[in-house]
């Protein structure tokens, strides 16, 4: 089967979703005691519902890109089958995971990638950004190789209006990596820590926590001004002076410390459910990126929904603005052989359900 879309729908949705401020992404990486890597993230936008979808995608299905003004860019069959999560529209996975165990998610990277200008005469090996996912879980199982076939094909935005993204890469040895284009050529950067948010560029991130080297878990310890003590108000005094605003640098910083701090649990499904606390930290209400008197979006949260993924485990975790609860595709009860390709809501219904406790006799 061959799945086409129209251009002009998906330059639509791609403007929609990446071209204003209130975007935003927070990715994080635990390990558990038994050697699990569990890789988590946030996905925000502020302007609207994102309509999300999960897609299971069967070994053998076949796209085709969107490039500029058309729908004719490269072909691409799915080697392996795999679960992706999208935005706005199904084509447009923006996180997940294939039966090999390589995960990939991709995070908004407003005003400092540069892709290739786009050639009319290499369509059929130019590959959009907001597919590049979809493509890269299909077709490759190691870091390694994603990154040779990267540097195989021409990465473009659908429409020159929207924002460039970056990518976050993992697979079954631990190895992560983020993608940047930049200055028109593929960049990629080992990820040991395992934290990545939005602009500026990863190596900045990295370079910016040592104006944190005075940050550390635990309570300061009291001081004497003369003859009055200084004592901290409460625990974890230590990270006091941590930035707390929803700017991509401090949620970054904010990431890095809460991850290194966090203890080592035992299995994979404990340090999933970790991810989804320490994520909790992360949520964006609607309403503080916008200036006083503008219109607000009718939605719960600005954080559509947060994901964690279980490599080893071959298994993706969500929830969402709308219902808490967290939901597991588990890829090893798919037979990605037979079964067929289908997209489904996130969310059947669109309200957090309220469970009611009754006291009556």
């Amino acid at each position: 089967m061959m799945k086409k879309i129209g251009a002009f729908m998906a330059a639509a949705a791609g403007m929609l979703f990446f071209a204003q401020p209130a975007a935003a992404c927070t990715g994080i990486t635990l390990r558990s005691a038994d050697s699990a890597t569990v890789v988590a993230r946030t996905i925000e936008w502020g302007g609207s519902d994102l309509n999300s979808r999960y897609a299971i995608v069967p070994r053998g299905y076949r796209q085709q890109s969107l490039v500029p003004g058309g729908s004719d860019g490269m072909e691409f069959t799915a080697r392996y089958g795999y679960v992706g999560l999208s935005v706005e529209q199904e084509e447009f996975v923006a996180e997940g995971i294939n039966e090999a165990g390589l995960s990939a998610g991709l995070f908004y990277f407003p005003r400092y990638g540069e892709y290739v200008a786009y050639s009319e005469q290499r369509k059929d090996r130019t590959i959009a950004d907001l597919q590049l996912v979809s493509w890269i879980l299909g077709s490759c199982s190691t870091v390694d190789e994603v990154i040779k076939a990267v540097e195989e094909v021409d990465v473009v935005s659908i429409d020159p209006r929207a924002s460039t993204v970056h990518w976050r890469f993992a697979d079954t040895t631990g190895r992560q990596v983020v993608l940047e284009i930049t200055g028109q050529q593929p960049h990629f950067y080992e990820n040991e820590l395992g934290v990545l948010t939005n602009s500026p560029g990863f190596e900045w991130h990295l370079a910016n926590l040592n104006n944190y080297v005075n940050l550390f878990p635990g309570s300061a310890k009291p001081q004497k001004m003369g003859s009055l003590d200084i004592v901290a108000f409460g625990a974890g005094s230590g990270f006091l002076g941590m930035p707390g605003d929803v700017t991509p640098p401090s949620r970054f910083v904010r990431a890095a410390f809460y991850q290194i701090s966090a203890p080592k649990l035992a299995t994979a499904d404990e340090t999933v459910l970790q991810c989804f606390q320490i994520l909790n930290n992360f949520d964006i209400p609607v309403g503080i990126e916008s200036a006083a008197g503008e219109a607000v979006a009718d939605i719960p949260s600005a954080t559509q929904w947060t994901s964690a993924t279980d490599i080893a485990g071959r298994k993706i975790y969500y929830r969402t603005m709308y219902d808490s609860a967290i939901r597991c595709i588990d890829l090893n009860t798919i037979d990605f052989s037979t079964t067929e390709y289908r997209s489904v809501p996130l969310d059947t219904v669109k309200r957090q359900p309220v469970v009611r406790i009754s006291v009556a006799d």
